[in-house]
């Protein structure tokens, strides 16, 4: 029998593994389709102990941990954040990071993470969750789209210096029950 699936909200302690985890990821998730100095670039920028641990710390997000038997197979990152012009309301909570890794993929793990991102954002007040996926990121795509994600427009992601076009895609949250 696989183990139960976990989400908690990270603590200060969270900032190392969540780290390597994140970026870990990140690189699994992209690096095969981005330069290596982009990768690399905003992988400095965004990852590490320190930054995560400021990320953790920040009242205007919520890091969700995943683990399985201990071990920490997932997070996502929520924020209350400028939103693009797309978004029809102004209690729109963004998504910010969501990954899990790659032995995670297809167990189920993902849906329950997306439940506790939706109900982090409910008991935020938010009417609307939101988030910005690659459009060359088919797995992403058809996840958000499966579990009731629209697009709604697109924006620019910045990934180290090359600009690249996101799709935004958002959910009203009295859909969800």
């Amino acid at each position: 029998m696989t183990p139960a699936v976990t989400v908690r909200e990270a603590a200060g302690g969270d900032a190392g593994a969540l780290a390597e985890l994140a970026e870990a990821t990140f690189r699994a998730t992209f690096a095969a389709t981005n330069a290596a100095v982009h990768m690399d670039a905003h992988c400095r920028a965004s990852y590490g102990e320190a930054i995560q641990a400021a990320e953790i710390a920040d009242p205007g997000r919520i890091t969700l941990l995943c683990e399985r038997a201990g071990a920490l197979i997932g997070y996502a990152q929520l924020r209350s954040a400028p939103m693009p012009g797309a978004i029809a309301t102004a209690r729109a909570g963004e998504i910010q990071r969501f990954y899990l890794a790659a032995a995670a993929h297809g167990k189920g793990v993902a849906p329950a993470l997306m439940a506790a991102c939706l109900d982090a954002l409910r008991r935020r007040g938010c009417d609307t969750a939101w988030l910005g996926v690659w459009e060359h990121n088919p797995r992403a795509l058809a996840f958000y789209r499966k579990i009731g994600f629209a697009v709604v427009g697109e924006h620019v992601f910045l990934l180290g210096d090359d600009p690249q076009r996101d799709l935004v895609m958002t959910m009203p949250l009295a859909l969800r029950g």
